[in-house]
């Protein structure tokens, strides 16, 4: 079964970096878009980044435009996520996607087909 596998998270102070990644197996996903979501228990799963399928497209939140970056090697399989200058309100648990029908990437939840089971970024204050 096709499935996604986040990695890099933990406890970083605020100011800080972390690298996220989230490797795909049992599927190419290089005709993919590519997406990272975070959520907070008891809130909405949030948007945060989109990258197209040969990574010519990306879009951000305004919460993270500026700090974060999204990236992908379709060679490895997987999705980056590079998150610089973290506050505390980064803190969430974060989730990579992929979409088979939105090429280009989205900011829509349900326009996603494949989801990973998170990795837990804590930001202290």
């Amino acid at each position: 079964q096709a499935q996604l596998v986040e990695s890099g998270g933990g406890l970083v102070q605020a100011g800080g970096s972390l690298r996220l990644s989230c490797a795909a197996s049992g599927r190419t996903f290089s005709s993919y878009g590519l997406g990272w979501f975070r959520q907070v228990p008891g809130k909405e799963r949030e948007f945060v980044a989109t990258i197209s399928w040969n990574g010519g497209i990306t879009y951000y939140a305004d919460s993270v435009k500026g700090r974060f970056t999204i990236s992908r090697d379709n060679a490895k399989n997987t999705v980056y996520l590079q998150m610089n200058s973290l506050k505390p309100e980064d803190t969430a648990a974060y989730y990579c996607t992929a979409s088979a029908r939105y090429r280009g990437g989205s900011y829509l939840l349900s326009d996603y087909d494949h989801w990973g089971q998170g990795t837990q970024v804590t930001v202290s204050s």
